[in-house]
């Protein structure tokens, strides 16, 4: 028997899926908090917040990623990071997780993916558990009650969390899968609670669809000044770097917090809510994201809480490191009500350096900007991904290579056509250590960054005196008001100078070794780039 708030005239029967139990089209929120609770998946939280656990996958599992390997994605998918499945494979797996979803409950939402038209695509969600029903209704985009009615999905996710893979049987890794099968319009989970694989499904397929339009993806979050959507600055960066703390700034609207497309007609924001970190968050440093955690609906996700009283506890990581709240845009006091900008004006690269060797600020040239973003280097931070106990260094091309289909070139081409037709000023932010190497050092004060980014958007950083960095070639502002010049140079807080310049050398080399796999693809003038 199907439920909902809209029975849509397209039904999973309709697609092939039948024999299930009952199936719940497009519940709101309140209904999907009341079944999540019934069916024993978490605890009403504080406000009104769902507080659930993951269980073993805590993170995304990007090793048990696959793409359907047929003729008409072959020649463009990027294989050395996308791991293939063969059609045979991905039939025999679609055919038993169907048998193994019989007689079961299942949730359905449709929802889109893109806040321009233009460029959107309907996703159908449909999943075995209420609270991933409520999580991707938060972080996809809502489509009222008559767009819902005559909803037809371009792509359909399914999500099992209780279906395990079989490698021999499937031809995947493990008995954990996510599958993606462009020509079937079909993506497939299994064995695995973790939300953010739903949203990084969708993330996924904008990246491969988005380039064929001359539209770029980005892994970034993204505002613009108060009332002036020209002013629309965007920050890349991997998760742990900053880019959902940074981009929400009361002085500016937010467009969104993680992803996002750059076309012709300017940036604009793939989803409806926001997937924000709780380590330490903290009513002073990030007011607003915190006010989320006990407001009605927000998934709090691996967060520990006292059982009498259920009083969050930001500190605690026993569970994981990666733990996360979900929330609807409109949570955030200043979100933007289109989820729209124009053509980036700043465009921010965020890195957590953990060597300690990058300045806190740097300008770059369009070149720079290029190299930076192909190599995409950022430290690891601990629960992100299975197995990350300490922050790791890395390099992920385009701030983002999990979720990148197509070779790093497109992306860097396309982000580099850009900059040369609209223009911006390009700067790279290390938001991670100083003073010394992880263990050794200290994290980034965020007010010194928040000052730093401050007078880069307000354009005031441009007049600042820079000097050249010996080991990038990048520009370095020399003194910048309210920022302790001795932080703005990163060998003068080392306490031993030698220490410093083999830290440096050893990066420096670091970045040379992981650049040649581009040297074939890419113009001379960001080889020349490559090391200052």
């Amino acid at each position: 028997m199907a439920f909902g708030r809209v029975n849509p005239k397209f039904r999973l029967e309709d697609q092939g899926i039948v024999g299930l139990g009952d199936v719940y089209y497009n519940l709101l929120e309140p209904a999907l908090v009341e079944h999540a609770i019934k069916n024993g998946e978490g605890t009403l939280g504080r406000g009104g917040t769902f507080l659930v656990t993951t269980g073993k996958y805590t993170g995304r599992s990007p090793k048990d990623k696959h793409v359907v390997k047929t003729a008409s994605v072959a020649d463009t998918i990027w294989w050395e990071n996308n791991a293939e499945m063969s059609p045979e494979g991905f039939d025999t797996l679609h055919a038993d997780m169907l048998a193994h979803m019989k007689g079961r409950e299942f949730y359905v939402q449709d929802l889109v993916g893109g806040a321009d038209p233009t460029y959107a695509i309907k996703v159908r969600m449909v999943t075995e558990l209420a609270w991933h029903s409520l999580f991707i209704r938060h972080l996809l985009r809502r489509p009222d009650s008559a767009e819902v009615d005559a909803f037809l999905a371009d792509f359909t996710i399914i999500n099992c969390p209780s279906f395990k893979a079989d490698p021999e049987r499937h031809g995947c890794r493990s008995d954990t899968v996510i599958a993606l099968n462009f020509d079937k319009k079909l993506i497939l989970i299994g064995n695995t609670e973790y939300a953010g694989e739903n949203k990084k499904s969708v993330f996924t397929l904008l990246n491969y669809l988005l380039p064929e339009k001359d539209v770029m993806p980005m892994h970034c979050s993204a505002n613009h000044a108060n009332g002036n959507p020209v002013d629309t600055a965007i920050f890349f960066g991997l998760s742990g770097t900053g880019k959902t703390t940074l981009s929400a700034d009361p002085a500016r609207t937010l467009i969104g917090d993680d992803e996002h497309g750059w076309s012709d007609r300017g940036t604009f924001n793939f989803e409806g809510g926001c997937y924000a970190k709780t380590i330490s968050l903290s009513p002073e440093a990030e007011p607003e994201i915190y006010a989320t955690t006990t407001k009605f609906g927000t998934v709090i996700e691996n967060m520990v809480f006292d059982p009498e009283t259920f009083e969050l506890d930001f500190e605690d990581s026993s569970l994981t490191e990666n733990m996360r709240c979900a929330y609807p845009l409109e949570y955030i006091s200043n979100a933007s009500d289109t989820a729209l900008g124009g053509h980036p004006k700043n465009i921010i690269l965020l890195t957590c350096d953990a060597f300690g060797v990058l300045p806190p600020i740097s300008r770059l040239t369009p070149a720079q900007a290029m190299y930076h973003f192909l190599s995409g280097f950022t430290s690891k931070t601990p629960g992100t991904e299975r197995g990350v106990v300490e922050p790791e260094p890395t390099f992920s091309t385009c701030f983002g290579a999990p979720f990148m289909p197509r070779r790093p070139e497109v992306y860097g081409n396309l982000l580099r056509a850009k900059v040369a037709k609209h223009g911006a000023t390009c700067w790279l932010v290390n938001t991670g250590w100083t003073g010394g190497a992880f263990g050794t050092g200290s994290r980034m004060p965020i007010k010194a960054t928040r000052a730093l980014l401050t007078a880069a958007l307000d354009g005031s950083l441009n007049d600042a005196t820079f000097r050249k960095d010996p080991n990038f070639g990048f520009e370095v502002p020399v003194t910048v008001p309210g920022v302790d010049a001795t932080l703005l140079d990163p060998r003068a807080t080392w306490a031993d100078k030698g220490s410093y310049d083999a830290q440096a050398a050893k990066l420096v080399q670091m970045f040379s070794a992981n650049f040649e796999q581009y040297v074939p693809f890419i113009d001379d003038d960001v080889k020349a780039a490559a090391i200052g």
